[in-house]
């Protein structure tokens, strides 16, 4: 599929939405890192902002809002096409991105 020259079409109200909670996390997080820069933060300053904004439900939640546009809009062939790119991501837990070995 030609990803480039595809177009999906999503309500104006979800778009905002995420658009809303991806800045709040990336301001955030780019706030919290130059604290840690600067010794004023550390992993549990970024810790508890994450369970306080409840930012894994709500990325989860921007997913779906793109996934379900998608499904709706795509063929089943694009969609997996789709996924199987998306599972090519850096996934902090597994072997390819752990640090710790």
């Amino acid at each position: 599929m030609n990803m480039s020259s595809r177009e999906i079409r999503l309500p104006v109200n979800e778009v905002v939405a995420v658009l809303q909670d991806l800045n709040e996390f990336v301001v955030s997080l780019d706030r919290l890192g130059s604290r840690q820069a600067d010794g004023s933060a550390d992993e549990h300053t970024v810790g508890t902002f994450i369970d306080d904004s409840d930012v894994a439900r709500r990325l989860a939640h921007a997913c779906h809002v793109i996934s379900v546009a998608l499904d709706a809009q795509l063929s089943e062939a694009d969609n997996a096409e789709i996924d199987a790119l998306c599972e090519q991501g850096r996934f902090y837990g597994s072997p390819s991105t752990d640090q710790s070995a």
